[in-house]
């Protein structure tokens, strides 16, 4: 069995106030959401608030209802612009040491073949 890593976990805070901001988007109240989903007012409220975990199964019914990629609640990116790797790479190097990080780019300018001695 594979050990889980804290890079792995899935952040219940950060999902759920994506949910709530994407909601609040969309004109959509708590009540009418839990409606659809057949949940409690308070179940959704504790989720948003990331004191509750949520499934996979609800997260792609909110995904749906809320009309987002599911992905974009779970990453925070959607692939739907052309930038959306932006902020990715950002996330990824902002967690790195700069050591890390100018590995990181010395290796896109290889894959990128990009010549170092320019």
């Amino acid at each position: 069995m594979t050990e889980e890593t804290d890079e792995s976990r899935l952040d219940f805070g950060i999902i759920g106030e994506r949910i709530k901001q994407k909601r609040r988007e969309k004109g959509i109240t708590q009540e009418m959401l839990a409606e659809k989903m057949d949940l409690s007012i308070a179940y959704l409220s504790r989720v948003e608030r990331g004191e509750a975990n949520i499934n996979l199964k609800r997260l792609v019914q909110i995904s749906e209802l809320l009309d987002i990629n599911v992905s974009e609640l779970i990453t925070g990116t959607t692939t739907g612009t052309e930038i959306y790797l932006d902020r990715e790479m950002k996330n990824v190097l902002s967690g790195c040491t700069p050591e890390k990080q100018k590995l990181i780019y010395n290796i896109a300018k290889i894959i990128a073949g990009i010549d170092f001695k320019k």
